[in-house]
């Protein structure tokens, strides 16, 4: 087989291999970016979830009837949620 044939199938190989990858990882980015930790450049923990998953629909729901409640009322609950989170994690450390 002479050279610049061997050469081209090498090539014809390659770019087909890398092509082959360039698809594969856009169908798992989407999904494996749920799994890498924070520390390594993953979703923060307070990150809403994704479009299209039932928790996203009772997020989007509990979202719209914080929008619907009156200012103070809203202050009042966001005050109650941070201090029962913060006994919580105080009781977890000692």
């Amino acid at each position: 087989m002479p050279k610049p044939l061997r050469s081209a199938l090498v090539l014809v190989a390659l770019a087909a291999g890398l092509s082959g990858c360039g698809t594969v990882n856009e169908k798992l980015s989407a999904g494996m970016g749920d799994y890498v930790p924070q520390w390594a450049g993953g979703l923060p923990a307070d990150a809403p979830p994704r479009p299209g998953t039932p928790q996203y629909d009772a997020y989007m729901k509990e979202r719209e009837r914080k929008r619907l409640l009156p200012a103070a009322d809203r202050e009042k609950e966001e005050q109650a949620q941070k201090g029962a989170t913060g006994t919580a994690s105080g009781n977890a450390v000692r």
